[in-house]
């Protein structure tokens, strides 16, 4: 081989190594798209989905980077369906807003089940990883983190709910059957509709309360119509979210990108949300203490109806358990109590 045809084919090999590395960078390069359906200056898109989304990018050396989309690409109750089908690589949602599909997760929306977000998310990571991971209901996504609300209230318009009888007639809205079997079994007739469309009902006189864990009633900007609370000791009820990919998407990152998500992922994303819902919560109660906000206590008979609701729905749980693919029910429970418990402390 002559020197001029010698430089000219280690040219074209150069040129064809440098488009190989350029071709592996860019299929290394990941970017998840991510539908959300609360406004960008919600608490949750600021302080727990974009600090996650960082760290998913830090995690992976900027491997694997999640774009916010300018807007939701379907209701709040789509979000589970829209990240299996792959409409979005990433959503977020609440279990509770698709009931029938997810009635294994009940168990942790009842009355009394924890105050303390932290400790309830952690809790709740931990039980599906042990009994829930592998339910058909799961297929076609993978789990990135769960959390909890951290106990929702009755909150009222116009008087504070002490008794039973408070409740009666009273139309209150709420957003899944736990808290509909609630409201039913105290009298009140409830009003389903999502959280996004409570001050529009309030405005319009077609309720006369609303429940939602302290948070919302601010960060909703409820608190101009919702002036009474009652405070349930470790919440009349709480809520269970996801955030998710589509499983295929996942599937296409590699297995040492997975383990750099995971690490800021799992257990590590619902602390952290647990912690900023935990936040909100303090905050959103002191600032309506300083607007003159009523706080009152249930009277026993209030509570103990609670108490009893409760227990009759968590035995109607547990007996369709089979039904919705859970073995042990009243052994996951304890699982998820106890580890309550300890992480409360």
């Amino acid at each position: 081989m002559n020197r001029k045809s010698f430089l000219k084919h280690t040219a074209l090999g150069l040129a064809m190594a440098a488009g190989l590395s350029l071709s592996t960078l860019s299929h290394a390069a990941t970017t998840l798209t991510m539908s959300s359906w609360v406004p960008p200056t919600h608490f949750l898109v600021k302080d727990i989905l974009q600090p996650w989304m960082a760290n998913v990018e830090k995690a992976t050396e900027g491997r694997v980077t999640i774009k916010m989309l300018p807007k939701a690409v379907g209701s709040p109750p789509q979000h589970w369906e829209l990240a299996r089908k792959g409409v979005a690589d990433v959503t977020w949602g609440n279990f509770t807003y698709e009931p029938d599909r997810f009635k294994m997760m009940w168990f942790a929306e009842l009355p009394m089940m924890g105050s303390k977000t932290e400790a309830t998310s952690v809790a709740l990571w931990r039980t599906y990883q042990k009994y829930l991971a592998q339910n058909d209901a799961m297929k076609g996504v993978v789990m990135l983190g769960v959390g909890m609300l951290g106990g929702g209230q009755f909150n009222h318009g116009s008087k504070a709910v002490v008794t039973p009888e408070d409740l009666a007639n009273q139309k209150v809205r709420m957003g899944g059957p736990i808290q509909k079997r609630i409201l039913e079994d105290m009298g009140a007739v409830p009003v389903s509709a999502p959280a996004t469309k409570a001050y529009e009902l309030l405005e319009g006189g077609v309720i006369d309360a609303s429940l939602h864990g302290l948070e919302s009633v601010v960060n909703f900007r409820l608190d101009g119509k919702l002036k009474y609370h009652t405070i349930i000791p470790n919440g009349l009820y709480d809520a269970t979210f996801f955030v998710v990919i589509n499983e295929r998407k996942w599937n296409s990152i590699s297995a040492a990108d997975q383990k750099a998500i995971m690490s800021v992922s799992g257990e590590a994303l619902s602390r952290h949300w647990g912690q900023e819902f935990d936040k909100q919560m303090v905050s959103a109660e002191a600032k309506m203490r300083a607007d003159g906000h009523t706080f009152s206590n249930p009277s026993p008979a209030l509570s103990q109806k609670v108490k009893d609701i409760r227990s009759t729905m968590l035995k109607e749980w547990s007996a369709e358990a089979p039904s919705f693919g859970v073995k042990d029910p009243m052994g996951m429970v304890k699982f998820y109590e106890d580890q309550y418990q300890s992480l409360a402390k």
